[in-house]
Order: structure tokens, then C-alpha cells, then sequence
């Protein structure tokens, strides 16, 4: 419910505050008084767009400030979804600056603006002509018989479900697109993993034949190299072996005398053992190599095979072809799997299928069994607004495929004159004939309703008389229900108030601006006797008022 509305250089207002109640508020006020800038700027707090070009003052910002009781409203979760404190009066601000910039802030959290939407159509109804018009889509007729028959859980379970199974055919769609495609190249990916699957890759192989090849081929070479050393080291007649065991001798000898010279023969000496190990290593590798066609040959052919396989999969070693093979097996395994899964998915929609088909029922038996009490009331209402011979109908048709809302759809058929076929609203109803149909509406799903407040804005266009002393009846019990707020020019429906406000203006020596005030029972008679004559020292407009409130209270 709307406790408090506060507007600050919006527009024609420099300052104001608003103190709802929790039943019937009406605001009054002459054309041209400011009715619809307050209309406008609590607009701006629900979440329409702003600019700064409804700013009087362009060095102040405007703020735009709601007042809400949620005690009544189960908003709790909606609260800890968005991370927002809750609190049982909640604090809605909306502020433009002065270069345009707007800002929105639930309990002085800043918010975006779907946030701020997304709250405020839980809180707020506003009933315009714009709304009126709604009234002739059927998804707006489809909600009503909801609303009426109470299907907001089944509902919303359905919903849940069948956003699941789009989701679900989505990615069926994709898994039969992947296989059609991956079927195509299956063949290739087979032939590809055969091939390097033979060629028996080994990690490292590349590396150790190449080196091999490289020792193969100059052989010869290495060899001839490999005995010219070991002639030099120890079979040659001046050869280093020799040489040093004379060395090791004469300093053997000197060590007689010097201590040095010890030292020195015992390193020579250790020189000696290793050179004699290098020189028999060096005979055994000379003795070990030979030159080998065959294998040399052999060695080539594994290497030919190697580099078209990495030229032919753009890698440079053998361990990142094995890691290509390893690869396409996994596409292979994938591509072998998808059978089974689109076979799984299918399984899923379908039961999931069935279950949807089961609230689908579900749902139209209750939109059947809301139709006939819509029909009654609606007829009933309209008629206290001046259409007797009114003819109203709602119509069910099945739809071929089941939507989001159901498998139906819903048409308001309707008729203002006797002897003519209700039709569709859109065909047949005028502008005020679609307005009093919407009140009608309104008052009956106002019981079902969760919304805690609606506004009326030009509810009495194109009524008068006792037409409109019914609409005020009629909003009266609405507001039984809920917290009602209309803006009207009718005296027979701003008699109907539990509290009265008056929009005016005034001027000072700068500008013109527009301000609010709650009028007391003899201020209310003054202003209605204004609305009702014209003339509010009328003594027969002044008895008519006050008999108004009387019948009121």
C-alpha cells in the first residue's frame, strides 16, 4: 500500500507531500491544475523513462519519493533475490539530475531500472486509457480468467515446465544438427585415426632414427675417425699411452727425492686408467659400427612415414601426432554417443510432455469453469453502468500446439445492444462502452488480485449522472479490497472518497506552481458543490455535497 508520496522539483511542483489512506483516495482539482503531473511523476517512481526536460530548476535534482507498507505483500523473496535489505515500509526513490542522469533506490539501495519494475508492478496498478486498450489483447483477456480462476501456482508450474522443455528441444536441435553434420565426416575421422593408429607411434621414436640415420649414413667416415684414435692413444709407436707410462716412470724416479713429484706421478697415473678406458670404448664402438643399406633404408622409410603424417596434421613432432590421434578418437567416441543422447533427450521431452499435457488440462478446466462466473458478474456490473441489453461472452478456443500459457485462447466477446452477436472487442466496443467493461473487470478480479494498490486515471471519461454515482459505488468496493487512488472531475465519484485531495495552483513574482492539499468535510462540501454547480456558495450545490458525504459515511 502507498503511505506517502513526496515530489520535488518535478515539473510545475516545487515541493509536495502526499498521505494516502489504506481505502478510497480521490484527487480533484481543475484542468490545467496539475493532476496529471502527479500522475506523471509517480510514473517516473514506478519506472518509466526520464529526462531532465520535466525540471523547473536545472541547478536542483528532482526526487521522486514512495512510501509503501509490504506487510500484506510476501515480497521477502523478491528482496533477497536482488540482495535488497527488506523491511516491512519500504522506501522507493527515483532522482533525475539536472544533466538528465537518473538513479533509482529501494530502501537507499541503488537499483536498476528492471528492478525498479519489477518491484513496483508487484505494488502498484495504474488504470489508464493506454490500459483500457489492453483489454482487447487476448493476453490480457487470458490473464483476467486466471486471475479469476486461481491459476496463478498451476500457472506458474506449467510455465516452469515448458520453459524446460524449450530449453530441452533447443538442445535437441543442436545434438540432431551436430550428428547430421558429424555422420558426414565420421568416415574421414575413421580413416584418419586408422592411419596413425598403424603407424604405431612411439613418443620420443622421431629423435633416436634420426640420430640413428645420422650415424648410418657416415659410418664409414666414424669409423675411419674412431681408429685413427685409438692408433693415437695406444697401438701407434709414439702413442699417448706409451708416452705417459714414461712419464709415470721418470716421476716415479724424481719422487725418490721429491714430494711433489709423487703427487704429480699419482695424478699422471689416474690420467693413464682413464685414458686406457677411453681407448678401449673407443675400439669397441669402432668394432660396433658398420655400415648397414638395409637398415639405413629401413630407418628412412619410418621417418618418410613420420614427416607426411606431421605435414599432413601441421605438427612438428611424434608426440603431437599421437596427441592428434588421441584427439580425433575422443570425436570419434563423441560423434558414437550422440545417438544416445539425442535418445535420451527425446525420452525426457516426451515425459515431460505428458506432464506439461496434465496442468494444460488442468488449466483449461478452470479457465472453463472461471468463464461462467466472469460472464455473470461482468454482465451484472455493466449494467449498473447503464448497458442492460449488453451481451458478453468468453470464448475458449484450443490451440493447436500448446504455448506458454496453456493450450488455450481466450476471446472476450462482447455486445452493448440487444440483438446484436457479441463479436470481438476489438470489432465492436467504443471507447467508454470499453472503459466501463475494464471497471467491470477491475472490480471483479480486485478479490484475486495481489497488487496492494490501483490507480485510476479518466475513469469517468464520457459518464455522468447516475452512471457515474454507480462508478463511484463500484470503485468503493474495489477499494474493499485494496487500496484505490482516482484522479476524476466527477463530483459523484469524488463524493465517494474516504479521503480528498485537491490539486491547485498559484503564482508568485518567478512562476506558476502546482501543490496539493487534503480538504477537511467542509472543505470537501466547498469543492464539490464547485464540481457539481460550478458555484461553491450554491446553497442547492452546498446541500447536494454534503448529502453526498452523508450517504458516504
Amino acid at each position: 500500500m502507498l503511505l506517502r508520496l513526496s515530489i520535488v522539483n518535478y515539473a510545475l511542483i516545487n515541493r509536495l507531500d502526499i498521505e494516502f489512506g489504506d481505502r478510497f483516495s480521490v484527487i480533484t482539482g481543475e484542468t490545467g491544475a496539475g493532476k496529471s503531473i502527479i500522475l506523471g511523476a509517480l510514473s517516473l517512481m514506478l519506472g518509466q523513462r526520464a529526462d531532465n526536460l520535466s525540471l523547473p530548476d536545472k541547478s536542483v535534482k528532482c526526487s521522486i519519493e514512495g512510501t509503501f507498507d509490504l506487510s500484506e505483500c510476501d515480497l521477502e523473496g523478491f528482496f533477497q533475490e536482488n540482495d535488497l535489505d527488506y523491511e516491512t515500509i519500504c522506501i522507493i526513490r527515483r532522482e533525475i539530475t539536472p544533466h538528465g542522469k537518473s538513479r533509482a533506490f529501494i530502501n537507499d539501495t541503488p537499483v536498476n531500472l528492471n528492478q525498479l519494475k519489477d518491484l513496483t508492478g508487484m505494488l502498484v496498478d495504474v488504470h489508464s486509457q493506454h490500459q483500457t486498450l489492453l483489454l482487447q489483447e487476448s493476453s490480457f483477456q487470458l490473464s483476467v480468467v486466471d486471475s479469476v480462476a486461481g491459476n496463478a501456482l498451476l500457472l506458474r508450474r506449467y510455465k516452469q515446465l515448458f520453459r524446460e522443455i524449450s530449453t530441452l528441444k533447443k538442445e535437441l536441435a543442436m545434438l540432431v544438427e551436430t550428428n547430421q553434420k558429424s555422420r558426414t565426416e565420421l568416415d574421414y575421422l575413421n580413416f584418419l585415426f586408422d592411419e596413425l593408429e598403424k603407424a604405431s607411434l612411439k613418443s620420443g621414436e622421431q629423435s633416436e632414427l634420426e640420430g640413428e640415420s645420422e650415424v648410418l649414413t657416415h659410418a664409414e667416415e666414424i669409423k675411419t675417425r674412431l681408429f685413427q684414435v685409438s692408433e693415437l692413444l695406444s697401438h701407434g709407436e709414439e702413442n699417448v699411452i706409451r708416452r705417459l707410462n714414461e712419464v709415470v716412470a721418470n716421476l716415479q724416479v724424481a719422487s725418490r727425492y721429491q714430494k711433489e713429484s709423487s703427487e704429480l706421478s699419482t695424478r699422471v697415473s689416474a690420467c693413464l686408467i682413464e685414458l686406457r678406458d677411453i681407448a678401449a670404448s673407443v675400439e669397441r664402438n669402432a668394432e660396433e659400427i658398420n655400415y648397414n643399406p638395409a637398415r639405413i633404408a629401413e630407418i628412412n622409410d619410418r621417418l618418410g612415414l613420420i614427416y607426411q603424417l606431421e605435414q599432413k596434421h601441421h605438427v612438428n613432432s611424434v608426440d603431437d601426432l599421437i596427441a592428434v590421434r588421441d584427439s580425433i578418437e575422443e570425436k570419434i567416441a563423441t560423434i558414437d554417443s550422440l545417438d544416445l543422447q539425442i535418445a535420451g533427450k527425446e525420452k525426457q521431452i516426451l515425459a515431460l510432455q505428458q506432464e506439461l499435457t496434465g496442468f494444460s488440462g488442468q488449466l483449461t478446466e478452470k479457465r472453463k469453469a472461471a468463464s461462467g462466473v466472469i460472464e455473470k458478474a461482468l454482465l451484472e456490473t455493466v449494467a449498473q453502468l447503464g448497458m442492460i441489453e449488453a451481451a458478453f461472452r468468453v470464448n475458449i478456443t484450443p490451440l493447436a500446439d500448446p504455448g506458454r500459457d496453456g493450450s488455450d485462447r481466450i476471446d472476450f466477446l462482447f455486445s452493448a445492444n440487444k440483438g446484436i452477436p457479441p463479436a470481438e472487442l476489438s470489432r465492436i466496443a467504443s471507447g467508454g462502452e470499453l472503459s466501463r467493461l475494464m471497471l467491470a473487470v477491475k472490480s471483479l478480479i480486485s478479490s484475486a488480485s495481489l497488487l496492494p494498490t490501483i490507480i485510476f486515471d479518466e475513469i469517468d471519461t464520457g459518464i455522468s449522472g447516475e452512471t457515474a454515482t454507480r462508478v463511484g459505488s463500484i470503485l468503493k468496493k474495489i477499494a474493499s479490497n485494496m487500496q484505490v487512488i482516482a484522479i476524476t472531475h466527477l463530483p459523484q465519484i469524488a463524493g465517494k472518497g474516504n479521503r480528498h485531495f485537491k490539486v491547485f495552483k498559484f503564482t508568485d513574482e518567478t512562476r506558476t506552481y502546482s501543490a496539493i492539499e487534503q480538504l477537511d468535510d467542509e472543505q470537501r462540501i466547498t469543492e464539490l458543490a464547485l464540481m457539481i454547480s460550478g458555484d461553491p456558495d450554491s446553497k442547492a450545490a452546498r446541500h447536494a455535497a454534503a448529502e453526498m458525504l452523508q450517504n458516504n459515511s
